[in-house]
């Protein structure tokens, strides 16, 4: 990919965009962020800080995947009572995974719910062999999709975002893919703002906190995995306006949920003094950044920071108040016009009551036959976890030669610690798209993979 350097000094957009470059690269890898804020019916840019930053995009790739699988269903090929079947491949994926065995049927609606909520990699490539019928070929498709939506700093070697060669994005192309899941799909839209399911007796939240928190939040993912930091695209909708935000490189799942609030809110608010600030033009016309992304590993897994076997965020800390006393529901109950909270104490706060939406394998169900599925699901999940935890009490008895992990070896946690869920874990090499022409970039991070 070539970018031409025209003059700085002829257009503001590109002024900008070389000054966020060198700010960047003088701030260094371990402060690096960038953040974008843009209206999604305009795409009029509000805010944008190093928005044009090539950056590796972990588990948002997989608002690619579901937008590609939701435009074969849009165009008639699959169905979502489609029924895909999970393979040795899609089985063998690093949490964050539901952990199906081989053969396993799923139907391509709960594959979605599974995938976008709890960022289900092994769901990603069901759908993605599915849809494509390979990593490869699924692959092409979301490149051919993102070239034609005009994403043209990204580049997509598998579905769910584990880190891979030429698996790269920007804050600019994500805000773009969300604005066409907005366009392109209205009617599949819910599919972003589930805010919990319920597989057998698990339930799991949505991992983006701004959903049942955040008055208005309705979209979208997030994503980590060491070498990209914690990142998320999210949407709010307030007296018919929309907005989206993307974070990507915070420290935390709170703190990137955190700056998206702070983004939203002064989007939101009556800014009298706005016509003041130059213009940054629309989305679409922000200059990409001809650069190398930033490896955010050292910063995020080095060390004794061991992180989360998801992307779920163990930093974060969820009130267990009950419903009716919870700050976030008062704060729901005013339409968001009540008493200002900060934003830490908003998504401290427990999210608004609502039903876990059940998923469940096999063919679509309804009624007593619904009910009977998940409790089967539920049984076959106990059997489970029993047989692992005897493995798990088997292994505990075992000396440190005889295989155990020896806590005296911090390399060896180094190496577990990266191999993750929507965190690193190793990408399959052979998983490179053939007809997708990108600038050689550098391996995210090897240990992270």
């Amino acid at each position: 990919m070539q970018f031409h350097r025209p003059s700085l000094f002829k257009s503001p957009l590109r002024l900008i965009a070389v000054v966020s470059a060198f700010t960047l690269a003088a701030i260094g890898v371990a402060n690096a962020e960038a953040l974008l804020l843009v209206e999604a019916e305009s795409g009029k840019v509000l805010q944008a800080e190093n928005a044009t930053n090539p950056w590796y995009p972990a588990s948002v790739t997989k608002l690619m995947t579901a937008y590609v699988t939701l435009k074969a269903i849009k165009e008639g090929r699959i169905t979502l009572d489609t029924l895909f079947t999970v393979s040795p491949t899609a089985s063998s994926q690093s949490p964050s995974k539901m952990g199906f065995r081989p053969g396993t049927q799923v139907t391509v609606d709960n594959a979605l719910k599974m995938m976008l909520v709890k960022s289900a990699n092994d769901m990603a490539v069901v759908l993605a062999e599915g849809v494509g019928g390979s990593i490869d070929g699924f692959s092409e498709l979301m490149n051919q999709n993102a070239q034609r939506l005009g994403m043209t700093q990204t580049s997509y070697v598998n579905p769910n975002g584990l880190p891979a060669d030429g698996q790269i994005t920007s804050a600019r192309d994500l805000a773009i893919l969300a604005r066409a899941i907005i366009h392109d799909l209205p009617e599949y839209e819910y599919f972003v703002h589930i805010p919990s399911i319920r597989y057998g007796r698990r339930i799991t939240q949505n991992f983006n906190k701004l959903i049942g928190r955040y008055p208005g939040a309705d979209g979208f993912k997030t994503g980590f995995i060491c070498a990209a930091g914690y990142n998320l695209v999210a949407s709010a909708t307030r007296d018919g306006k929309r907005l989206i935000a993307v974070v990507l490189g915070a420290s935390s799942g709170q703190a990137r949920a955190v700056k998206a609030v702070q983004m939203l809110e002064r989007g939101f608010s009556n800014d009298t003094l706005s016509w003041l600030k130059p213009s940054l033009g629309t989305v679409d016309n922000l200059v990409p950044i001809d650069a190398s992304p930033p490896n955010l590993r050292d910063e995020m897994c080095s060390g004794k920071r061991h992180k989360p076997a998801s992307d779920e965020d163990e930093d974060a800390t969820i009130s267990s108040a009950a419903p009716g006393s919870s700050p976030a529901l008062a704060f729901f109950a005013t339409g968001g016009q009540g008493p200002a909270m900060k934003p830490s104490e908003l998504l401290a706060a427990a999210p608004a009551v609502s039903e876990p939406i059940p998923v469940y394998t096999g063919p679509t169900r309804t009624g007593p036959a619904l009910i009977a599925a998940v409790a089967a699901d539920a049984a076959e999940e106990a059997v489970a976890a029993k047989h692992r935890g005897k493995k798990t009490h088997v292994a505990a008895k075992r000396p440190p030669e005889a295989g155990a992990d020896d806590a005296s070896k911090p390399a060896k946690h180094a190496n577990a610690a990266a191999k993750t869920a929507d965190k690193p874990a190793m990408a399959d090499k052979s998983a490179k798209p053939k007809t997708v022409a990108k600038p050689a970039k550098p391996k995210p991070d090897a240990k992270s993979s």
